[in-house]
C-alpha cells in the first residue's frame, strides 16, 4: 500500500526538496500551500496542492481528511509581516487563538500543530526524511575562525540561547564582545544585514535552535543565500548548531564561502565543554 504524507509547505525552497525525496521514497504527497508564499512549482512534485490563507484551519483538516490523510510535516517560510495582513482566521482558528496565554511563534505553531493532531493528523518532525541535510559537526571551509572570532562565537552562543528561550528569534550578530543585531519579526537576512553593517568586517553571524526546540517546525536553516547575504554585509564567520540546523546546498554554500574568506562552522555544547571553540 503506497503511503500518504500531507505536506504544509511555506516558502522557499524545503518543501520542493522534501517533495522530492518523499516521492523518491514511494509517498503520495498532498500539499496544502499559502498564497503568496509557497512556490507554486510545487505543483509539478505533489498529488495534489491546494492553496490556502492563514489561519483556514477547519479548511486544513478537511483537505487531509478527504484525502485520508494521517501524517503530515510543516516546513518552509511564512513571511512574519504578512502574518499581521493575510489572516483569515476560522472559528477554529479563533478559538486556537483564544485559549493561549501568549502568542509567540512557537506558540502559535505548538497549538496549530496540537489542534491539528487532535483532529487526528500526525505532524512529524520536518526533518525525518532528510536527515542527511542537518549540519555535520567541524568546520567546513578553508578559513577557520581566528581567537577573536571563537571567542565572540562563545560570547554570542550564550545570548542567542536566552534570546531563543524568550522566542524572539534564533539569529544573532555580535562582534568584539558585543550584540550587534537581534533577529526578530525581520528575519535572519536582515539581522544580519543590519549586524554586518555594524560590525565594519568583524561580524560574526551565529544561528541556533532555540533550547527547547519543536522539531515539528521553525527548524533553523541556512544555505548559498545566507553566504550571499553575510558577504555584501561583511560578515566573516557563520556558526551554527551541529546536528540540528538544515543546510541546503551544503557544498555550493561552501564555494561561496571559501570564494568570500568566509568560515562556517557547526558545533554544539560538547565543543564548549571540550575547549575546541
Amino acid at each position: 500500500m503506497v503511503e500518504k504524507i500531507g505536506l504544509i509547505a511555506g516558502g522557499g525552497q524545503f518543501p520542493l526538496i522534501f517533495a522530492r525525496r518523499a516521492r523518491q521514497k514511494g509517498y503520495r504527497v498532498y500539499a496544502a500551500g499559502y498564497r503568496k508564499e509557497t512556490d507554486p512549482g510545487l505543483k509539478e512534485l505533489v498529488e495534489n496542492l491546494e492553496w490556502f490563507h492563514l489561519g483556514q484551519i477547519s479548511k486544513l483538516i478537511k483537505y487531509f481528511k478527504d484525502h485520508h490523510v494521517s501524517r503530515a510535516v510543516m516546513m518552509g517560510t511564512i513571511g512574519k509581516v504578512r502574518m499581521f495582513s493575510d489572516l483569515k482566521p476560522d472559528m477554529k482558528a479563533i478559538a486556537m487563538v483564544a485559549r493561549m496565554r501568549h502568542t509567540h511563534d512557537d506558540n502559535v505553531l505548538r497549538a496549530f500543530a496540537d489542534t491539528l493532531e487532535k483532529a487526528g493528523i500526525r505532524i512529524k518532525p520536518s526533518t525525518f526524511l532528510l536527515p542527511e541535510m542537518l549540519a555535520p559537526a567541524g568546520c567546513w571551509t578553508r578559513r577557520k575562525p581566528s581567537r577573536a572570532e571563537k571567542k565572540d562565537i562563545r560570547f554570542g552562543w550564550k545570548i542567542a540561547k536566552e534570546i531563543g528561550r524568550l522566542d524572539i528569534g534564533q539569529c544573532i550578530v555580535a562582534a568584539g564582545g558585543t550584540v550587534l543585531a537581534v533577529e526578530a519579526i525581520d528575519g535572519t537576512d536582515s539581522t544580519i544585514e543590519r549586524g554586518g553593517r555594524l560590525g565594519k568586517g568583524q561580524a560574526v553571524v551565529i544561528k541556533i535552535c532555540k533550547p527547547n526546540q519543536d522539531f515539528r517546525f521553525d527548524v533553523p536553516a541556512v544555505g548559498p543565500g545566507t553566504i550571499e547575504t553575510m558577504a555584501a554585509a561583511g560578515a566573516k564567520v557563520l556558526a551554527v548548531e551541529a546536528g540540528k540546523a538544515v543546510v541546503f546546498d551544503r557544498e555550493e554554500m561552501i564555494a561561496k564561502a571559501d570564494e568570500a574568506s568566509i568560515a562556517i562552522i557547526a558545533v554544539d555544547d560538547t565543543a564548549f565543554e571540550r575547549g575546541s571553540i
